[in-house]
C-alpha cells in the first residue's frame, strides 16, 4: 500500500564505510581489464542468468558524448555471447539530441549504435508496472516494448550525476527505463508544478530506486548487472558534450546479481581510490545526497550493501575495495576509444 503524505528519508550526504554495515552479504566480480576482453571475462561470471529474448540497457549518449563505454565493446560482447540480444532505450524528458524517436535514431547514428536492434522502448506507448513496497508509486511508467523480453542484462558506465550524485546500475534503469512522458516526469517533477526538475535529494533518489525496483522486479531472476568505471566526469551522458572534464582515473570493470552490490562496491572504490584521486565524484555524490540510492535499496530489500569481491584478474582471490585501487595513478588518461572528446579539449 502506499504511504500517504509520504517523507523522505535522511543521511544521503554521509558516505557509510563497508565496517558499519551489517546484514547478508554477494558476490561482486573484478577486473582492471577495460577492454573488449576484459567485458567479456566478466560478463562471463554473471551472464548465465539471461535467456530467451535478451534485451541490453545502456545509455547510449546525447549526440557526440565523449564519455559512453564504447561501442566496440558492446559490439564484441553481443557477437561473442549475445546474438540476437537487443538494445534498449527510452526518450527523454528534457528536449535535446534524444527528445523525440526521430531525433533519438539520429543521435544512435552519430554515436555509433549501429550493429545491432536498438529499440526505444517508448516509441510506441508506455506500460505500468508495480512497484511492490514503494511509498512515492504505487505503479511505475516504462516503455511499453520493455516487455517484449524475457532478461535483462544492465550494462552501465558508472560516473557522476548533476541531480543524482553518481549513475550506476540503479540510476541506468530507475531513470532510463521510465518512458519519456510520464514515468520521467513522475520522478522529477512535483505534482502540479511547472518546476521540471522540482524534486532533489533524498526524495529523487528514492522515486529514482522505486523506478528501479518495478523493472528489477519484472525480470527477476534473469537480469545481471554490469558497471563499467571508466571516463568516469561528474557529469552524466545525458550532458553530452557539455559535461565536465574527465578528472577520475579509470578503475575497471564490475558484475554481480545483486544491483546494490555493485552500485555500493563502486561507490567504494570511489572512496578508496588513492592520492585523493575520487575527489571530484565524492563530492558530487555527497553534494547531492547520493547515497540514499543505496540505503534506500536496502530498505526496499533490493539487495546487500556487503559483498564479497572476486579478483578474476588474480586467480578470484578475494579483495577489499582498497586492494583494488591501490595501483591507480590519481591521473586520468585518455585511452583509444576516446572518439569524441567534448570539454576533454580544453587546455
Amino acid at each position: 500500500m502506499r504511504i500517504t503524505n509520504p517523507i523522505p528519508g535522511k543521511g544521503g550526504s554521509r558516505y557509510v564505510p563497508y565496517d558499519e554495515r551489517g546484514g547478508e552479504s554477494s558476490v561482486v566480480f573484478f577486473t582492471r581489464d577495460l577492454s573488449e576482453e576484459g567485458l567479456k571475462k566478466i560478463y562471463d561470471r554473471v551472464g548465465s542468468v539471461l535467456g530467451g529474448r535478451v534485451a541490453v540497457k545502456l545509455h547510449t549518449g546525447e549526440a557526440e558524448g565523449p564519455n559512453i563505454i564504447p561501442c566496440p565493446w558492446v559490439k564484441e560482447l553481443l557477437g561473442a555471447r549475445l546474438p540476437g540480444a537487443t538494445i534498449i532505450e527510452t526518450n527523454t524528458y528534457y528536449e535535446g539530441s534524444r527528445y523525440t524517436t526521430a531525433e533519438h535514431r539520429k543521435t544512435l547514428e552519430i554515436n555509433g549504435w549501429t550493429f545491432c536492434p536498438v529499440d526505444i522502448t517508448d516509441e510506441d506507448g508506455v506500460a505500468a508496472l508495480p512497484v511492490n513496497g514503494g511509498k512515492w508509486f504505487e505503479e511505475m511508467h516504462v516503455g511499453k516494448n520493455m516487455l517484449n523480453y524475457d532478461s535483462l542484462l544492465v550494462l552501465t558506465h558508472f560516473k557522476g550525476h548533476m541531480m543524482g550524485g553518481f549513475g550506476g546500475s540503479n540510476k541506468n534503469i530507475g531513470i532510463g527505463c521510465a518512458d519519456g512522458r510520464i514515468g520521467k516526469r513522475d520522478i522529477h517533477t512535483p505534482a502540479d508544478s511547472d518546476n521540471m526538475w522540482g524534486i532533489s535529494e533524498e526524495e529523487l533518489m528514492e522515486r529514482m530506486t522505486e523506478s528501479t525496483k518495478a523493472t528489477v522486479d519484472h525480470f527477476a531472476p534473469h537480469i545481471c548487472y554490469v558497471n563499467t568505471m571508466r571516463n568516469m566526469s561528474v557529469s552524466c551522458d545525458c550532458e553530452g558534450a557539455a559535461g565536465e572534464p574527465v578528472v577520475t582515473p579509470d578503475v575497471g570493470i564490475l558484475a554481480s546479481l545483486d544491483i546494490l552490490a555493485v552500485d555500493a562496491a563502486c561507490v567504494d572504490l570511489i572512496y578508496n581510490l588513492p592520492e585523493g584521486g575520487g575527489k571530484a565524484l565524492i563530492e558530487r555524490i555527497e553534494t547531492r545526497h547520493g547515497h540514499r540510492q543505496l540505503s534506500y535499496m536496502k530498505e526496499l530489500g533490493m539487495g546487500n550493501d556487503r559483498y564479497t569481491l572476486i579478483d578474476v584478474d588474480n586467480g578470484d582471490a578475494v579483495i577489499t575495495a582498497a586492494d583494488a585501487v591501490k595501483d591507480v595513478k590519481p591521473v586520468w588518461k585518455p585511452d583509444r576509444y576516446n572518439i569524441f572528446w567534448g570539454r576533454n579539449r580544453r587546455g
